[in-house]
Order: C-alpha cells, then structure tokens, then sequence
C-alpha cells in the first residue's frame, strides 16, 4: 500500500492531462472509426508512458531507437502501402499528376508560416504534416532531428483522420455548385502489364535523379507496387498489404508515444503545430482546386475543380469525399476514378515533397 501510495503521490497533472488525450485518441479510434490501427495503439501508448515511474517507458524507446530513429518502420510501411495502390486509373490518364503535385502547396506555404515561429529545421518537420501522409511525416521529422515529432505524428495522422471533415467546407468556400456540378464522364483505358511494371521503375529513377533524399520514399513504396503489378508474388503482395502494414502500424503507433511524454509533449508549441498543420491540410486542398480552376480559364472540356482537392495523399479517404460531394450535388455525377487517379498522384508527389523538404535543409 505504501507503494500504490508514494506513486499516486507522484502523479503530476500534466500525466493526467495525457491520460486524457490518450483517452479521446481511443474514442476516436472505436467510437468514430478515424484511423483505429494507428490512433489506438498511440492513445494507448499515450497512457502507457504517462503512468509515474512507468516500466514500460525503457520498452517502449528501445522499440523507438529500433524502429523509428533509423526510420526502419516508415520505410517498411512504404512496401505495404505501396502494394495497396493501383496506379491504373492514374496512367489511364497521366495528365492528373498534375494535380497531385499542385496539391502539396500547403507543404511550402506553412514551412514559410512556421519559419516566424520555429527553427528552419522544426518548421519543415511542421510542414510535411500537409503531405497528409504519416510514414513520410515520421521520416522527414526523423531526419531533421526535430524535438516535436510527437506533436507532428499525431497531427499527421488525426488529421488524415478528419479528412471528410475538414475538405468539403474548403471545397465548397473555392467552387461554385455549377463547378461542382461539372459532370466528367470515365473512358476506360486498359493498362498493359508491362506498363504497370515498368512505372515504378520509372518513377524510382526519375525521383532519385530529382530528389536524391526521397529514393528511400520513392523506392520503397514503388517497391511495393512492383511487388502487386509483377503476377508472380501474389501471395507476397497480399502479405504486405495485409499483414505487414497491419502490423507495423501497430508498432509504429505505440512507439511514437515515447515522443509524448508529459514533460515535452505539453506546450504552447504543440497547439501551435496542431494549429499549423491545419493550415497545412486547407492550403493544399486549396491549390489543388483553385489549380484546377485555373485550367479551367483555357480548356474548353471543363475540369470539375473537386477533383483537384484529391491531390492529398491522404488515400483513398481524399478520393471518394470528391466522389460523395459529386454525387450529392448530382446522383449522375461519379467522379471517382478521377479522383481516385488523382489521389494516387497525390500519393507520389507528397512523397517526393517530403525528399525535396530532406534535400534542402538536410546538411
């Protein structure tokens, strides 16, 4: 009893306060369905290293030096995400890289707002949350050597989360519902599977030769396509998009939660970075649709501007709010393979930010 008693008297309210945010994280997991193979383990892990004279905390770094300080985890996650995409729709149509890579606007944006507040180093970790992709996030942050990656890895992800929340009032600020309205009707093209090969191959080699930083991004997650598109790993590719990314997901969640403890995690400087990743999310949803608007001033077969908004890598969540926000303004308009094509190049092009964010500030 004198012991249960010395570690309650330990007990700080910042803990609790953690135990608090650990709490919400698992709601959301359970209850609203947001992101629970990475929200749970991370709002459990939250209260795992909170507790006074927690055990678990040794643990839980020896993982994190293991896993995420070599960014071994990240990289591994790459190769299961990448055997999920399908890049058909998008090389059926390749003119809609353009809106992936107008959609990481909001990257450079913040990295320039957050330089007022946070060292050169911080404020491109900060930034990279608007490449709503959380491996990428974790690396680049890794890699700057940021003191904030635990605030950024929550960010990036919750807000992956709240997606169709935080999109459909930004699209519907920039377009008009005659914009909305814009019907674009899908010609299927077949894809050979020589071209499906050989685009990740592609890809790797142009990244490397543009962003030398990004190869490990690029490389890993188009490994991981290649693995899906060569037909003689079936059996591998359902491994990695199952098993493997289920798994390390759960690692890399309840490891991130070294990164928040009481003591560093509670700051001003965290509201700051929840409050610039926001911004981060709005201003690249924002380019991809005032980009598409722009086209529209010299097409004469108008591009609807919502697909634009799926240029976030954040996939395929991003693609079917475009298509749900089309059909609810016309039941005719389905606009998903579209969007999904865009929210694949999406994919590609935050990756690729993220190598030229590394490029530029790693030295």
């Amino acid at each position: 009893m004198e012991i249960l008693y010395s570690n309650l008297l330990q007990l700080t309210w910042q803990q609790a306060v953690m135990w608090v945010i650990g709490g919400v994280l698992i709601y959301l997991a359970i209850k609203k369905d947001m992101e629970p193979t990475l929200l749970l383990p991370i709002g459990f892990g939250a209260i795992l290293v909170n507790l006074p004279n927690s055990g678990a905390v040794e643990t839980v770094k020896t993982l994190f030096e293991a896993g995420i300080s070599n960014e071994l985890f990240p990289l591994i996650l790459f190769i299961g995400i990448g055997a999920m995409i399908d890049f058909g729709p998008l090389l059926s149509n390749p003119k809609l890289m353009i809106f992936g890579a107008a959609a990481q606007f909001g990257i450079f944006f913040t990295l320039c707002l957050a330089s007022m507040f946070f060292d050169i180093n911080d404020a491109a970790s900060i930034a990279i949350i608007g490449a709503a992709d959380g491996p990428t996030s974790i690396v680049v942050a890794n890699a700057l050597h940021s003191k904030y990656l635990g605030a950024i890895m929550v960010a990036a992800y919750s807000y992956m989360a709240l997606v169709p929340i935080i999109q459909p009032p930004v699209i519907r600020a920039l377009t008009s519902k005659k914009e909305r309205m814009i019907r674009m009707p899908y010609e299927q093209k077949s894809v050979s599977q020589r071209t499906k090969i050989l685009f990740p191959i592609i890809i790797t080699v142009i990244a490397g030769l543009v962003a030398p930083e990004s190869v490990a991004l690029v490389g890993f997650l188009m490994f991981g396509n290649l693995i899906r598109e060569c037909g003689v790993l079936n059996s591998l590719s359902e491994t990695a998009q199952k098993v493997l990314a289920n798994l390390i997901t759960i690692f890399l969640g309840i490891t991130i939660a070294f990164k928040m403890q009481a003591a560093d995690f509670l700051a001003v400087d965290t509201l700051m970075i929840l409050g610039l990743g926001l911004v981060a999310f709005i201003f690249d949803t924002a380019g991809g649709v005032l980009f598409a608007k722009f086209l529209n001033l010299f097409l004469k077969k108008k591009i609807n501007p919502m697909i634009g908004a799926a240029g976030i890598s954040a996939f395929p969540m991003s693609g079917r709010v475009v298509h749900k926000m089309g059909l609810k303004e016309d039941p005719q308009n389905f606009l998903l393979m579209h969007s999904i094509g865009v929210n694949v190049s999406g994919q590609i092009a935050s990756v690729i930010a993220g190598g030229l964010i590394l490029n530029f500030f790693l030295r």
